[in-house]
């Protein structure tokens, strides 16, 4: 990709992300998977790392919009999600080094964002409908940290729409406060990848140049999205939202079928 591109690509991805708490690397890890010539570890590597600047950021800026941070809970979650990211990534490397095949690991992960994607959007559309719970029990709130933690890394894209159905769904929580739990969920979870990832020397080739302008991206997707988070109303989040996931369900369809086709 031409290098401008990498910086509208995250930026454009991280500001979605940070509005609505999926993090954006489900957007740029699509897109990198559709159009450029890179590896499924490269990406994922350098998605994990645009990721994680955005969420530092949105964190920050958002530390005193008077959004609802239960630090308590969200550290449980965070530190479930953590362990999960360990499991996640040590998962991805084992199906890595045991298939030798980039092309069938990325249709995979295709398929199950497919999934995913597609019962966001259902549970976003009805959960007016659905009675949702407020968990307080310590050891399932860690349990659903992992599941998040691992889900996101397995699949590279630091974060993603499952947080907010879940968050919203398992935790009582509205638009907003779902999505910055989630951004700190998603904080903890890409650090202790890519940790993970430098301890075990699994770091892949990566072009440094443009690794510089996708963090850029992130870290201005983090200020402009953070703000704009605090300007709009659930409704409106919910809407973009939504949006965002119809976009991920055409790429991600296309991934699927592209990795398939050149697989077999």
């Amino acid at each position: 990709m031409p290098n401008p591109f990498n910086l509208i690509i995250t930026l454009f991805a991280t500001t979605l992300g940070a509005i609505s708490g999926i993090g954006g690397g489900i957007i740029i890890k699509p897109i990198y998977d559709a159009f450029s010539t890179l590896d499924v570890s490269t990406i994922s590597f350098m998605s994990g790392c645009t990721v994680l600047s955005m969420s530092i950021i949105s964190l920050l800026k958002v530390k005193n919009s008077g959004i609802k941070l239960d630090k308590f809970k969200s550290s449980i979650l965070a530190i479930g999600a953590a362990i999960g990211g360990i499991f996640g990534k040590t998962l991805f490397q084992t199906i890595k080094l045991y298939m030798e095949n980039d092309k069938f690991i990325g249709s995979i992960q295709s398929f199950i964002l497919i999934l995913m994607t597609v019962y966001v959007f259902w549970f976003v559309k009805n959960k007016s409908k659905i009675a949702a719970k407020n968990i307080q029990n310590t050891v399932i709130t860690s349990g659903i940290g992992f599941f998040l933690g691992m889900i996101s890394s397995f699949l590279g894209i630091g974060g993603g729409p499952v947080n907010i159905a879940i968050l919203s769904y398992f935790f009582n929580l509205n638009s907003k406060e779902a999505t910055i739990n989630s951004i700190y969920i998603i904080f903890f979870s890409q650090a202790t990848n890519l940790l993970t990832t430098f301890i075990t020397r699994t770091v892949p080739i990566y072009n440094s140049n443009t690794l510089l302008l996708m963090i850029s991206g992130g870290i201005f997707g983090g200020l402009i999205g953070s703000s704009l988070v605090k300007k709009l109303s659930n409704h409106e989040i919910d809407k973009i939202f939504l949006y965002v996931l119809t976009l991920i369900l055409f790429i991600s369809s296309y991934n699927f079928t592209k990795f398939t086709f050149l697989t077999n």
